[in-house]
């Protein structure tokens, strides 16, 4: 399982985009993980599933309300990350208001999860393989913070939490 000090795993994550630019198609793009955490502090959260209860309620708009707090303790980006495909968190993005604020990271397969060993087996429910909902400060693709909630719960990897991380990690 992934652990603080760790590089984060190779592979890539996939983002819907709204606008051509920078080299980005509309639609779905592949974003490679070491090249898009190179330099930067990522403030990453990842939950089990898009229009979920607890993540369309809490999670999602507690990154959104305090991007600009993030940014002024040194975070580059906040990355969403969830097993659903790019269309999925393109969509929901949009319902969140995330753009300019949150990159909504499509794990569609898994395969960074997996990779993390941060999975919860959702099968019984009808979900198959997700991951868990848990954050983490990155710097250079090293994870300096990690925190995992307890299946079910949500009481340490919100937004205020990590903040005060981030606020931390640049003192």
């Amino acid at each position: 399982m992934l652990k603080v000090g760790d590089k984060l795993p190779a592979g890539a994550l996939q983002e819907f985009i709204e606008v051509e630019g920078n080299g980005c198609s509309i639609g779905p793009n592949s974003f490679d993980i070491a090249k898009e955490t190179a330099g930067k502090t990522i403030a990453v959260f990842a939950l089990p599933g898009a229009y979920t209860p607890t993540c369309s309620a809490q999670h999602v708009p507690g990154y959104v309300k305090q991007a600009d707090e993030f940014k002024k303790a040194g975070v580059d980006e906040i990355w969403c990350v969830s097993v659903n495909d790019a269309f999925v968190m393109g969509a929901w993005g949009r319902d969140q208001k995330t753009t300019g604020k949150v990159r909504m990271m499509a794990d569609g397969s898994a395969a960074f999860a997996n990779a993390t060993g941060l999975t919860l087996d959702l099968t019984a429910r009808g979900m198959g393989v997700r991951s868990q909902r848990y954050s983490m400060l990155v710097q250079d693709g090293v994870v300096k913070t990690l925190n995992v909630e307890a299946p079910g719960k949500f009481e340490v990897s919100g937004a205020e939490t990590l903040l005060e991380q981030a606020k931390k990690l640049k003192a």
